[in-house]
């Protein structure tokens, strides 16, 4: 089988000396067995590093024939790790497996060096949210309504997720403002407020995908920031 450029997004421990491997490659989500897994190629099996893989199998469980490194790894520490690693899990909870996303591929290729450069996490995470969600289908316009009117800047709405938005009359908890998404749609993170509306508009996006389950990734993170430091 032809060789795949494929980054890691989580691993574990299988059988005697194997792993069981969650790759990310521009042909989807592939699972494989990677045998001899506590030798050099368990050593560069590691996420965040650009790897070239052969996979053998048509089943959907593959196995690794060949894994070399396909460029330097990415040394993530900090935030910046627990971002990368928020975005593993979501490709493992969301993408259905071997279901090709190449353009998905590329942009996950670029966020990476973006994370390692320490640049501002939170436009990183909300561009990724968006991508995401779009390329599954689940994307919906920012500059305008359900009834395909034009986002006005002084109105309120919320988010119908399987639709869009939609115009509401008077204030509710977890509503949007206009201006707030209009500065999404041009991604102009300069509007006061802007970036933390997006957020919450990700995680209301993606919750009916992610279904009750919580994110691991979210939840250590915040075990993290509340241990105390002396």
């Amino acid at each position: 089988m032809t060789a795949q450029t494929a980054f890691v997004l989580h691993s574990r421990p299988y059988r005697e000396s194997s792993a069981l491997v969650d790759f990310f490659t521009p042909q989807g989500r592939l699972r494989a067995v990677l045998r001899g897994a506590r030798g050099k190629a368990g050593n560069l099996a590691r996420p965040f590093v650009p790897l070239e893989v052969e996979f053998r199998g048509r089943g959907e469980l593959k196995s690794v024939g060949r894994l070399e490194g396909a460029g330097l790894a990415y040394w993530l520490d900090g935030n910046a790790l627990f971002s990368g690693m928020y975005l593993n899990e979501l490709l493992i909870r969301l993408l259905p497996a071997e279901d090709a996303h190449p353009a998905m591929f590329d942009h996950y290729a670029a966020t990476l060096p973006a994370l390692a450069a320490k640049r501002p996490l939170e436009p990183i995470l909300r561009s990724f949210e968006w991508r995401l969600l779009t390329e599954l289908g689940y994307g919906f316009a920012l500059d305008r309504d359900i009834a395909d009117q034009p986002i006005a800047s002084q109105g309120l709405y919320r988010l119908l997720p399987d639709t869009g938005l939609e115009p509401v009359g008077q204030f509710q908890p977890g509503l949007f403002n206009g201006a707030e998404l209009l500065a999404m749609a041009e991604a102009d993170w300069s509007v006061p407020g802007a970036l933390a509306a997006a957020k919450r508009l990700m995680r209301q996006a993606l919750a009916p995908h992610l279904g009750g389950r919580p994110l691991v990734s979210r939840e250590l993170f915040m075990n993290i920031r509340e241990v105390p430091r002396d």
